[in-house]
């Protein structure tokens, strides 16, 4: 798929602006890359698709102003994606991006300031157990996004704790069984939250199946989650 025909298919979901914005990000991403070496995936559909398509088709297929003027916050930001995605996407929301790799965060607030955004951004140099139990951002996030960091039921007790109770997380996955779900429900079960709906997609261009899946609270997480660095990823709630 060439890149016109790549813009085409955003189309339904970008407009020009935002097409303009991403191509603006691509070329600044391939420069940090070479000193940097942040990510792959940065040509043709890599980008387009794997990068860009992916990151923001499950806040535009419907109704756009559903994610409108919320805080936001993505763990495991790396180069920026789906958070940077989401900010050009979303330019009233207040966004939060989360990485533990000082190499990673350096990059994004360049990034950042190159791309002079309209949202408030702030670039954190952490790991997300610190941040859930840091009581100025515990219960504070309408939408909280992770994609390529750790599995579902890691990722649901990175993200439930900081939620507030209206909040959603949006957990990307490739391929989507019933273990899998089997496995969420029990460590959402735990957290006192449960999943919200799940969305499956094809990418374009080939690049693979792709299942969202919304979680949310149910009533305050208990105080004891996140668990300290390390153990929720090493021993996940609900296996």
């Amino acid at each position: 798929m060439n890149k016109e025909k790549i813009i085409q298919t955003l189309h339904p979901l970008l407009n020009n602006k935002e097409i303009d914005q991403f191509t603006r990000l691509q070329k600044i991403i391939s420069i940090l890359n070479k000193s940097s070496n942040l990510t792959r995936l940065i040509d043709g559909n890599d980008y387009w698709v794997s990068q860009i398509y992916d990151s923001v088709w499950p806040f535009l297929e419907n109704t756009k102003s559903t994610f409108n003027r919320k805080k936001y916050i993505d763990i495991g930001s790396g180069c920026g994606f789906p958070g940077l995605a989401y900010a050009i996407t979303h330019p009233d929301s207040e966004v939060f991006l989360i990485d533990s790799s000082t190499k990673k965060t350096d990059a994004l607030k360049q990034i950042v300031t190159e791309m002079n955004l309209e949202n408030q951004i702030q670039i954190i140099n952490d790991r997300i157990e610190n941040i859930g139990r840091d009581q100025n951002y515990r219960n504070k996030f309408d939408i909280g996004t992770a994609r390529a960091v750790a599995k579902p039921s890691t990722l649901a007790e990175y993200l439930i704790p900081i939620l507030n109770q209206k909040g959603k997380g949006i957990l990307y996955c490739g391929k989507w069984d019933i273990e899998e779900q089997r496995k969420l429900e029990n460590s959402l079960k735990i957290l006192n939250a449960s999943i919200h709906k799940i969305s499956r997609k094809i990418l374009p261009a080939k690049k693979g199946e792709r299942n969202i899946i919304f979680i949310q609270p149910n009533m305050q997480c208990p105080d004891i989650y996140p668990r300290r660095i390390g153990k929720p990823s090493k021993y996940p709630l609900g296996n």
